[in-house]
């Protein structure tokens, strides 16, 4: 039985915008190869431009909405922003001490054997 050679896979300008845009949604490769009927390695060769373009329009305007919800007074933006990008965090310290602050005193443990 003869092989019948494919077609190398033709972008245009139709499979470009929908790469681009589904990109942007955070679809995975694999289900936007899905969509434009090629497997996620010739997604990966032909449209690693709108692939890229698609997730790093996606996450300006999240970072958009971000620093302006920050700067407009929004606690857990703000919080957000510092951790992520002032590398700010958190802190927990928790000290362990005897009976009013004291520090802490040996503690003897005997074992011993039952009916002894």
């Amino acid at each position: 039985m003869p092989i019948i050679p494919q077609e190398a896979h033709q972008p245009t300008e139709e499979t470009k915008k929908l790469v681009e845009s589904t990109s942007g949604l955070g679809l995975p490769h694999e289900q936007i190869a899905i969509l434009v009927g090629i497997d996620d390695k010739t997604l990966r060769k032909y449209y690693r431009a709108e692939l890229d373009m698609g997730k790093a329009k996606a996450n300006g305007q999240i970072a958009k909405t971000l620093f302006s919800k920050a700067t407009s007074g929004d606690t857990t933006a703000l919080i957000w922003w510092t951790k992520t990008q002032l590398k700010w965090a958190e802190t927990v310290k928790q000290e362990v001490t005897g009976k009013d602050g004291e520090p802490l005193q040996g503690i003897q443990v005997s074992f011993v054997k039952p009916n002894e």
